[in-house]
C-alpha cells in the first residue's frame, strides 16, 4: 500500500486539503511502515465544516425520511460491495486481524440496516380529545449540525452507531476520526460521496485534540458522540454540556467474567480467551478480570493459561492468525509496565506476554497474551483499565460474593457470568451493576437494535448509540395542541 500523500478533509461535498501546519505519521503496528500523514487540523477547518453543514441542514431537513434513507440503502450496498478493501485498511492502520476486521464492518453495515427504518422509528405519537375539541400530537425534529469524535480502536464500526441515525433524522453531521487512524473514514467517505448526499450533510474533519475543543465551543454544533477512555470522555462531557450541547460518551471498563463450576469448562475457555485476547485487548468490551468461583479455579486456571500460551500472535493479514498488534510503541510500553505494576503489586505473571518478538516483524507492537494470577481486589491493577491482552485471575467462593465484586467497581460496561443453572443466570443479569450483561457470551455487544449500554463512569449522559437510543439522542421533540373551533369552519 502507498499512500504518502497528506490525507485530506471532505467538506461542503469535496475533498479539500486541511489549513494544518503540523502533520502525524500514520503507522502500521505491524511492520512500523508509514503508510500516509495525517493533518492536525485548526479551529479554523471545523469553522468552515460547521458552516457547510448549517447550510446543508436547512434543505436536509425538509427532505422526506422515505427519500433520506435512500441514500442509506445505497451506503449499505457499497459497504458489502468494499468490505474487503475496507478491512485490509482497518487491519493495516490498527493491527486487528483481517476476520476481526471483517466482523467490525459487519457491525457498522447492520446499523446502516437499522437506520434505514427511520420513517417508523421516527414517528411520534397523538391523542384526539384531550379536552373537548382539543387535540394533542408529539412530532420529532432533527437537532441540527452534530459531531462524532471517534477512537482508534474500532475505526470502521464506531462511527456507525451514530452516522446512520443522525443523517437519517434530517441532521447534518461532522465526524472527526482518531488520528493514528484517519484511513478507514478516508475510504468510507469515499463511498459516501459516491452515495450522492447533499453537500454538506456529512463532513470529516481530520485532528485531534484542536479540532475536539473546537467542536466542543462551536455554537452550532448542537449535539456530540463520543467513545474514548474515561478520563477523556468525562472531559469532553463536561466541557460539551458547559456549552449547552447533547452529549453522549462512551468512557472506558474493567469487565468482569464470573466462571461458576458447573460452567462448560472447553466453552467457557475458548469464549474468554476471544474476549481478553481478540482486538488484542483493545476493546470497551474485553474481559480483563476472570473470577473463578469454588472448585472453577482448578480447571480454568489451567485452561486459559494454554489458551494464551498457544493463541498465534502476528500480522493480521497472515494466514492463521489470531491476534495482532496494539496501535503504537507508547501504548505497547504503558501495558507492559502495567504487568509490571501488577507483579509489583503480588500478582503471580501465570504467562509473561512481555518483550515479544515476531519474526519477519520485529519492529511491530507486539505484546503476546498475558494472565496475572491471585491479583489483589483491592490493588491498582485490579482497577486500572490496561487495554490490552492482559487477563486477571482472581478467586472467590460463591456467586454472591462475585456480584459484589462487580458492583464495588467504578466501572459499569460489561460483566458475564458463565454457568449451567439458569437460576444463577437470572440473579446475575438481575443484581450485577452493569450496562451490558453476558450469559455464557464473553462480549456482550448489543446489536444495532439495541442501546449500546454503559453505566457507572464507564458512560457520561443519558441515551446511548445505537437504536431507540440514538433516534432519541438525534431528535428533539415538540408538542402541539391545538384548536379548531366548529364555528370557524362554517365561514369556508
Amino acid at each position: 500500500m502507498s499512500l504518502k500523500n497528506l490525507l485530506p478533509n471532505y467538506i461542503n461535498g469535496e475533498w479539500s486539503a486541511s489549513s494544518a501546519t503540523e502533520f502525524l505519521d500514520v503507522v502500521n503496528p505491524a511492520t512500523a511502515e508509514v503508510l500516509t500523514q495525517v493533518p492536525l487540523s485548526p479551529k479554523s477547518d471545523v469553522e468552515v465544516a460547521t458552516t457547510a453543514a448549517a447550510v446543508a441542514f436547512t434543505s436536509w431537513r425538509r427532505t422526506p425520511p422515505t427519500q433520506r434513507v435512500q441514500y442509506l440503502f445505497r451506503l449499505k450496498f457499497l459497504l458489502e460491495e468494499h468490505l474487503d478493501e475496507l478491512a485490509r485498511t482497518i487491519t493495516w492502520e490498527c493491527g486487528k486481524t483481517l476476520t476481526e476486521s471483517k466482523g467490525e464492518l459487519q457491525r457498522a453495515i447492520e446499523n446502516v440496516e437499522v437506520a434505514c427504518g427511520i420513517p417508523m422509528l421516527m414517528q411520534g405519537y397523538n391523542l384526539e380529545d384531550i379536552a373537548r375539541g382539543i387535540d394533542e400530537i408529539m412530532i420529532r425534529q432533527p437537532v441540527g449540525v452534530t459531531a462524532i469524535i471517534a477512537p482508534f480502536n474500532f475505526p470502521g464500526m464506531i462511527p456507525f452507531w451514530f452516522l446512520p441515525y443522525a443523517i437519517a433524522c434530517g441532521n447534518t453531521c461532522i465526524i472527526k476520526p482518531s488520528e493514528k487512524v484517519p484511513l478507514t473514514m478516508q475510504k468510507v467517505f469515499e463511498l459516501l460521496e459516491k452515495t450522492g448526499l447533499p453537500k454538506g450533510v456529512v463532513n470529516l474533519v481530520n485532528g485531534a485534540k484542536e479540532v475536539v475543543d473546537a467542536i466542543l465551543e462551536h455554537p452550532t454544533i448542537r449535539a456530540i458522540s463520543f467513545v474514548g477512555s474515561s478520563p477523556v470522555a468525562q472531559y469532553v462531557y463536561s466541557k460539551g454540556a458547559a456549552y449547552g450541547k447533547r452529549m453522549q460518551c462512551q468512557g472506558g471498563a474493567k469487565n468482569p467474567i464470573i466462571i461458576l463450576p458447573d460452567a462448560d469448562l472447553a466453552m467457557t475457555t475458548r469464549i474468554a480467551a476471544d474476549s481478553a485476547f481478540g482486538c488484542a485487548g483493545q476493546r470497551c468490551l474485553a474481559a480483563s478480570v476472570a473470577v473463578t468461583v469454588g472448585e472453577a479455579r482448578h480447571t480454568f486456571t489451567d485452561a486459559i493459561a494454554s489458551a494464551a500460551q498457544t493463541r498465534v500472535v502476528g500480522y493480521g493479514l497472515d494466514e492463521g492468525v489470531q491476534m495482532g498488534p496494539v496501535i503504537n510503541p507508547e501504548s505497547k510500553a504503558r501495558i507492559e509496565g502495567l504487568i509490571q505494576k501488577g507483579a509489583n503489586e503480588g500478582a503471580k505473571l501465570l504467562v509473561d506476554g512481555r518483550n515479544s518478538k515476531i519474526s519477519g516483524y520485529e519492529q511491530g507492537n507486539f505484546i503476546r497474551p498475558t494472565i496475572l494470577q491471585n491479583v489483589d481486589p483491592s490493588s491498582e491493577i485490579a482497577r486500572t483499565e490496561i487495554f490490552g491482552p492482559v487477563l486477571g485471575l482472581m478467586h472467590l467462593e460463591t456467586i454472591e460474593e462475585a456480584i459484589a465484586l462487580v458492583n464495588s467497581g467504578k466501572w459499569g460496561n460489561m460483566a458475564c457470568l458463565f454457568t449451567s443453572s439458569g437460576a444463577a443466570a437470572r440473579q446475575f443479569r438481575y443484581e450485577a451493576e452493569a450496562g451490558n450483561i453476558g450469559i455464557n457470551i464473553g462480549v456482550a455487544a448489543p446489536m444495532a437494535f439495541f442501546p449500546f449500554s454503559g453505566w457507572k463512569d464507564s458512560f457520561y449522559g443519558d441515551l446511548h448509540g445505537q437504536g431507540r437510543d440514538a433516534v432519541e439522542f438525534f431528535t428533539q421533540t415538540k408538542v402541539v395542541v391545538e384548536r379548531w373551533p366548529q364555528e370557524w369552519s362554517r365561514q369556508f
